[in-house]
């Protein structure tokens, strides 16, 4: 019986030729990681290969590590075995694995998107025979509306704030969607003020890209020092004793899962926007197009609805269970409270 030449196990996405895992959620011997989110690169592995921007996020994260750095397209070959990464756009230093063997070509996408953030290297389509693919955003109801839009309806919406002479806060992962929604807040406004949590991720990053200057909130900061302004926190903060001390508020959140009704609800926010890290349902199927692969694994997400619509078009689609969490309706990923070991989505 022929190995696959990726196969799902206990541990992870494992590549027995070559005995690398990718992105697996168990301690390994050697591990292929796509991007620096919590469920995607994980503490215990003895040797990690990811692409180079994403070596200081997951040092940051997981302290000293024995990390690659790897180019975008540059070929690595384990056991006779080909390797290589390719921009995903999910987040900065975010890539799919492109797996090689006896002319047979496998894609792990990991999290990815379509649309040019301004800040991860964009998108790329690899051919492949088999895609493997998150379906997060799985459902005809998810197609996003322009960046731009939404940047406008959050400056928008931080201005009127002002007006009314009340802080805006608005919640984003401190890896990811936090530096997104930081490249595109009009300074105009007022000061952009951080939690911890995000200004040491985007500090990590400012070597990288253009960020316009933040402030840390700290014990020192008073209330009358925030009135009018923005503070991005993370979502972990909402209900804290640190936020409460910043009244008078408005509070947002900016995800995909807004654009479900009872989301904004649920989290208790005052605004939602729909910005999402994650592919819509339409990106998903264009990008799975293109790729001219007939195998789709569906990993996390909707997975039996996509793989079931998948197969209806003619595609050998199937699901597989794994460890990796996505944006989630309730928590949009995991980020621990521990600034050190910070996550998304």
């Amino acid at each position: 019986m022929k190995v696959p030449l990726l196969a799902f196990n206990d541990k992870g996405i494992y590549c027995q030729q070559a005995d690398v895992y990718l992105d697996p959620w168990q301690p390994v011997k050697n591990a292929i990681i796509t991007h620096g989110h919590a469920d995607h690169s994980r503490w215990g592995h003895q040797n990690y290969i990811t692409h180079h921007t994403n070596v200081p996020i997951i040092r940051h994260r997981l302290g000293e590590i024995n990390v690659t750095g790897i180019a975008w397209n540059e070929t690595f070959v384990i056991n006779n075995v080909k390797f290589s990464l390719h921009p995903a756009g999910h987040i900065i230093g975010s890539s799919q694995i492109r797996v090689e063997h006896k002319g047979e070509v496998w894609v792990f996408t990991g999290d990815y998107k379509t649309e040019d953030d301004g800040i991860s290297v964009p998108y790329e389509v690899v051919k492949c025979d088999t895609f493997i693919t998150e379906c997060t955003f799985g459902l005809p109801a998810f197609n996003w509306i322009p960046q731009a839009e939404v940047s406008s309806q959050i400056n928008n919406w931080w201005a009127e704030n002002k007006a009314e002479g009340k802080t805006s806060i608005l919640f984003g992962y401190s890896l990811g969607k936090a530096q997104r929604l930081l490249k595109y807040l009009d300074t105009d406004i007022g000061t952009i003020y951080t939690h911890g949590a995000i200004e040491n991720m985007t500090n990590v990053l400012r070597p990288l890209v253009d960020f316009p200057p933040t402030t840390l909130v700290t014990r020192e900061t008073k209330k009358e020092d925030l009135l009018g302004n923005i503070v991005l926190a993370p979502p972990s903060a909402h209900g804290s004793t640190w936020i409460r001390k910043m009244t008078p508020f408005v509070t947002g959140s900016a995800s995909g899962w807004m654009a479900f009704r009872g989301a904004r609800r649920r989290r208790a926010v005052d605004k939602g926007f729909v910005l999402s890290d994650h592919c819509d349902w339409y990106s998903l199927l264009d990008c799975i197009k293109a790729t001219g692969a007939e195998k789709i694994i569906c990993t996390h997400g909707y997975t039996d609805i996509f793989s079931k619509y998948l197969r209806e078009l003619g595609y050998d689609a199937r699901t597989e269970k794994t460890q990796y969490e996505g944006e989630t309706a309730d928590s949009e990923g995991v980020e621990p409270e521990n600034t050190a070991i910070e996550n998304e989505a």
